[in-house]
């Protein structure tokens, strides 16, 4: 597959959704689950390919177009981020570049549009709802208006022991599932992701996948975990520094700013510092300091 060549970093979930040779016949199923349709020609699945938007450097999202519709999937180990329907909102702009030719933006007559959904995966260790919406407005400053955008992401509990009926529907999605759960029982190096690895093949959970790929499976999970532990990290440092400024400057609300602005930058990498000054409320200067801090 050739990762290493990328810019970015894939997960096990868009290799296996979108970069591995199985990726259609998976991606169909996943649509027919989401759908209760039951296509079989894999033709019907166009993936489409967007720069980096959701994250800097490590990819957890696909897109692809199938039956008047195209579909922007994320996966989330850790906790879900509020800010998932501003940032699919870029994506699937950028996505649109693409489907829609641009000559015929010009066109007097209107353009016709593959219907936009938005979905994100969780399968995070921590408490999470089955199912859950996350809005668009709901990060308006002001309540929104009759004209105003509305993007909406279904999040969607993936672990096994919640048993949603998603998982039912899409066997190479309860696959996944119990793969993820699997390699939680183990610690995360290398060897023991290669023991979970051999018992998932013995037990059938994507046994032909892991038969072929099983050292890059494990390459992506040693990848995937570190980037999710330095995400961790690094809001806990940015927590711990907005606590130290706020003690020093003696405000209360001090307290979490750092953090606040680190979340933000994380979570909109194409922002500019002015564009974070304002989601945040808070001086550019803040912005600044904190992106020079934490090397962003």
């Amino acid at each position: 597959m050739g990762t290493e060549n990328r810019k970015h970093k894939d997960s096990l979930f868009v290799d296996l959704f979108y970069e591995d040779e199985s990726a259609k016949k998976n991606l169909l199923s996943l649509y027919n689950a989401l759908h209760d349709t039951e296509y079989q020609d894999e033709g019907i699945i166009r993936k489409v390919r967007v720069g980096d938007v959701l994250y800097k450097n490590f990819k957890n999202d696909i897109s692809f177009e199938a039956d008047g519709r195209v579909l922007v999937l994320g996966e989330h180990q850790s906790t879900v981020n509020p800010n998932m329907p501003l940032r699919c909102l870029m994506y699937v702009g950028r996505a649109y570049e693409q489907l829609v030719e641009k000559k015929a933006r010009y066109r007097t007559t209107q353009v016709k549009i593959p219907t936009p959904e938005f979905y994100t995966f969780y399968n995070g260790t921590e408490d999470f709802p089955l199912e859950k919406e996350l809005k668009l407005s709901d990060a308006f400053l002001d309540a929104p208006g009759g004209n105003s955008a509305e993007l909406k992401v279904k999040v969607i509990n993936i672990n096994s022991n919640k048993a949603h009926i998603i998982l039912k529907k899409c066997g190479i999605l309860r696959e996944y599932s119990l793969f993820v759960d699997k390699v939680r029982e183990h610690s995360i190096e290398e060897d023991s992701i290669k023991q979970a690895i051999n018992e998932c093949i013995r037990q059938g959970i994507l046994s032909d996948y892991l038969k072929r790929k099983g050292s890059e499976v494990t390459n992506m999970l040693i990848a995937e975990y570190s980037y999710e532990e330095d995400i961790q990290v690094k809001q806990q440092e940015a927590m711990q520094k907005g606590q130290e400024e706020g003690r020093k400057e003696g405000r209360g609300e001090g307290l979490v700013l750092s953090a606040q602005i680190f979340r933000a930058l994380q979570s909109n990498p194409d922002f500019t510092d002015a564009q974070i000054a304002v989601m945040v409320g808070c001086d550019l200067d803040d912005v600044e300091s904190t992106r020079k801090a934490f090397g962003l």
